[in-house]
Formats: C-alpha cells, structure tokens, sequence
C-alpha cells in the first residue's frame, strides 16, 4: 500500500480493495497520479462497489475496465481506489459502511456523490485528477461541492465495459481535475480525441443566479485550492 492510501486522513480512499498500478513509460498523461471510483473493474482485485455484500458475494476481475486500461496506457499511475456510495445509490457521498470523505474545500460540508473519494481527493490535491461515474449527477454535483472541474460526458461515447451499473441506460465515466490544462488531456485520451477545440464565441454569465447565491459563491474559489492540502502526504 502506497504512502497517499496508507496515510489517507480524507477517508477518500478504499483500504479493502485497493490496487495500484505503474502507467506506461510514455503518453500524453506521463507523470501523473490518479485515483479510480470502486466500481471500475482491474483484472486480478475485487470491485466493491461501494457495499461490502457487494464485495463478499464477488470475486476478482477477470479483466480491466477499458477506462482504466486508457489512462494508464497514457502514462498516468493509479494510486488506488476510492469510495462511493453504496451501490453508487445516493448523490450525498455519505456511506453507511465506510464512512463520508472530507470536503477540503468546505470543510464541515458534504463532497455529495456519489463519486465521493475520487472528488475528495482530488480536491486535497493528493492526485492530479480521478475518475468518477454520473448517471444523474454522481460527477458535477460532487465537482460543484468540492469546488473542481468535473464532467458528464455524452452518454455512450466512453466504454463502460468492466463498470458497475447504476442505470445502463444513463451511467457514463466521468472525471475530475484541478487544473484545466490536466483536464482537458485526460478528456482527450478517455474520449480518444485529438481534434484542436475551436476558440469560445462568446461567454455567458448567469447573472440571475449570482444575485441570488451567497457571497462566498460569488467571491469566488479560495487560492489555496490549488494547493496540495497539507493533511496528506504527496508521492
């Protein structure tokens, strides 16, 4: 067990199920560390989807999740596994069994869910970037409470071969990050997309909804979100 996982003091991450992983020694995500919602499938470990009947009546992976075998043919390393809602089944982050994941962010808030460790994580700063699931919010909410990018990307256009379902009908892989230039490479190699992103036409900004939101909404992120929280250790 890696020194991130062993000292996680976040409750991001899953001790029972945990897998790390070495990237390859090449790609456009070389060098950095990510972490994967438990219900991503690696060959060889268990997958507990966040519910330990889940894992007890389970075994091994017979093969990776395409998601996980993109990004770490890229180059990024995983540094292990992190905790969902049981069954992915609620949108709080909060598990019965294993706890709630810290919100750095907000401290004393709930990260929301139900890719709970994987925005938590990256919200601390303790990996570059982390997989989440949306089938009706499990990746933006979280993103949205802990203050990260996040996404839901068009249904079907990442594999979920290897993935616990939700709702197979509206489950999608989504990922978070802290940094804009981190997402954008991790949206480019999940969706195999190397096509130049047109320039913005124009910004639209939702007054109305400001003017109704609190002031720390519209003060805007704190500058120590972009530092690595001092809580957890780095690689």
């Amino acid at each position: 067990m890696n020194e991130i996982v062993a000292n996680d003091r976040l409750g991001a991450f899953c001790r029972h199920t945990h897998v790390e992983m070495k990237g390859a020694s090449q790609g456009p995500l070389l060098g950095l560390t990510f972490a994967v919602k438990d219900i991503y499938d690696v060959a060889g470990h268990r997958t507990g989807f966040g519910s330990p009947d889940w894992l007890r009546t389970h075994g091994p992976a017979a093969q990776t999740a395409p998601v996980v075998q993109r990004l770490l043919d890229a180059g990024a390393h995983l540094v292990g596994k992190t905790h969902t809602d049981e069954l992915t089944w609620s949108l709080t982050g909060e598990n019965a069994h294993y706890g709630a994941p810290l919100n750095v962010s907000a401290p004393g808030r709930i990260t929301g869910g139900s890719s709970s460790g994987s925005a938590s994580a990256v919200a601390a700063g303790v990996v570059d970037f982390a997989v989440g699931s949306d089938t009706g919010g499990s990746v933006r909410l979280p993103a949205s409470f802990c203050g990260i990018l996040g996404m839901r990307p068009t249904y079907g256009r990442i594999p979920l071969d290897g993935v616990c379902p939700l709702a197979p009908s509206f489950d999608t892989c989504g990922w978070f990050a802290h940094d804009a230039g981190v997402f954008e490479r991790v949206g480019r190699t999940l969706l195999c997309d190397d096509v130049p992103a047109p320039p913005p036409a124009r910004l639209l900004i939702a007054q109305d909804a400001f003017e109704v939101a609190g002031e720390t909404a519209r003060s805007g992120p704190r500058s120590t979100r972009s530092q690595r929280w001092s809580g957890c250790p780095s690689l």
